[in-house]
């Protein structure tokens, strides 16, 4: 939580954000927690959110593998129902709005890069060509077997899910090519069978862009240390472009340089903040 001696530090974030000439947001697990998406980091938060599988005391490692799909479907089409339905559902927090339009008025724009599946990014309206989900997208499925490269939309898949039980009642989704089980088109635990052909595009536009900008700034939101894959994305960006970092995250946010800033603080609670800081 943020006091009145993190003044400077807030100060000093606005004036990152003024001299920046590109934003890049680095989006962790952190970020969807104020519009009201469940944590799974530690047992505790993901079995709070299902209880069933506190039940059976199968932790998130565990049901979140392609082979939980091979064994029981219904089982993980439970889970990544529920999730899918969760995320449609959600509305993104005004944490999103303030990003977005700090991004809009720098002179190269803004880029996203997030290790989050729900596709919260793209429904608070920020534009799809600008965005890398490094660990792909629940919003899109991909043959198990597989048998072809192909990716598809799940806007056809409508999850009836038992939430008491975490099994999906309805059938699963089927490839459209060979009527094989569908997964979500996700880098899951342990998976070696994630088709990351889309993901790979993403990243190739947005470095493209990057090496266009001259003075841009990293905000990172929420991203922790023990899946380090953002706060490696955000070192790359600074360290290879001369980039500064405003890290925001609510137990662990040191930086290594004077130049960047780190707030100790949720997303909304920060940002707000900042954007109070700002000219009109």
């Amino acid at each position: 939580m943020l006091s009145d001696s993190d003044s400077d530090l807030l100060a000093h974030a606005a004036d990152l954000i003024e001299q920046a000439d590109a934003l890049i947001i680095a989006a962790g697990a952190g970020m969807g927690v104020d519009s009201g998406l469940p944590d799974f980091r530690g047992n505790q938060g993901f079995w709070q959110a299902y209880p069933a599988l506190a039940r059976a005391k199968l932790e998130f490692t565990a049901v979140a593998t392609p082979y939980t799909f091979r064994i029981n479907p219904a089982l993980a089409w439970g889970f990544y129902g529920h999730r899918l339905q969760l995320y449609r559902d959600t509305v993104p927090h005004a944490g999103f709005a303030l990003l977005k339009e700090w991004g809009e008025r720098m002179p190269l724009g803004y880029g996203v890069h997030t290790s989050n599946v729900d596709g919260q990014f793209q429904k608070a309206g920020f534009d799809p060509q600008r965005i890398h989900e490094c660990h792909g997208s629940i919003h899109h499925l991909q043959c198990m077997e597989p048998c072809g490269p192909q990716i598809w939309p799940a806007d056809a898949f409508k999850p009836d899910v038992d939430n008491v039980a975490c099994r999906l009642r309805n059938e699963p989704p089927t490839c459209p090519h060979c009527g094989g089980l569908a997964r979500p088109n996700i880098l899951m635990f342990s998976d070696w069978e994630w088709n990351e052909q889309r993901s790979n595009v993403q990243e190739a536009r947005l470095m493209e862009w990057l090496r266009s900008t001259r003075r841009p700034l990293v905000i990172e939101l929420g991203a922790g240390t023990a899946l380090p894959a953002v706060r490696h994305f955000s070192n790359r960006v600074v360290m290879q472009h001369g980039g500064r970092l405003i890290r925001i995250n609510p137990t662990d946010a040191k930086v290594a340089r004077e130049q960047d800033v780190g707030l100790k603080a949720g997303a909304m609670e920060a940002l707000t903040a900042i954007a109070a800081m700002l000219p009109a």
